[in-house]
């Protein structure tokens, strides 16, 4: 299933030239993480475009030496001048200051993290944390329930209300996934 998934999110262009273009973007501890991956699946899985609805490309770095905004604003126009041509919106967010701004924007508490694997670790819906960089896949949960398209809560992030949400959000675009409580 390994190879399978690597396959797969490749069939999207723009996984595919940010994965060719990894190193010149020089991130401590990076990750392409998130929609970009799970959702080129979903995509696939449902007949469509590979990158077909997927707003934006998360990219996880970990830099403990600068926890400020201006920092993450620096790595942030150093990706988007190295991947503007693609045409797509890019975001980049240092997991070393996540706990700084988490609940202020989401309403719930989140402990500090030490390493940008620990980023993915804690997304909202297990089947979703996967990452990839050249030659490496991060998946804590496997990749069985994001091919079954079955969405649970983490239990590293035990946040109802905004599972619901977010889970809601996805089947929305993808009315095949079940949503297990």
């Amino acid at each position: 299933m390994h190879d399978r998934f690597l396959d797969d999110i490749r069939r999207n262009p723009n996984n595919r030239a940010i994965l060719e273009r990894w190193d010149a973007l020089a991130l401590p501890d990076g990750w392409l993480v998130a929609g970009c991956l799970f959702q080129t699946v979903w995509n696939l899985r449902s007949g469509d475009a590979p990158e077909a609805r997927i707003k934006d490309y998360d990219l996880f770095y970990f830099d403990a030496e600068d926890l400020s905004q201006a920092g993450e604003a620096r790595v942030q126009a150093r990706a988007d001048a190295l991947l503007g041509d693609l045409g797509i919106e890019v975001e980049v967010a240092n997991q070393a200051r996540v706990h700084l701004w988490y609940e202020s924007h989401f309403g719930e508490r989140y402990e500090a993290l030490h390493s940008a694997r620990d980023g993915i670790d804690r997304f909202l819906v297990p089947a979703t944390c996967v990452g990839v960089r050249p030659g490496e896949l991060y998946a804590p949960n496997g990749l069985e329930l994001l091919y079954e398209g079955v969405l649970t809560m983490n239990p590293l992030v035990p946040h109802r209300e905004l599972f619901e949400r977010k889970a809601a959000s996805y089947r929305a675009r993808w009315p095949w996934l079940r949503i297990e409580a």
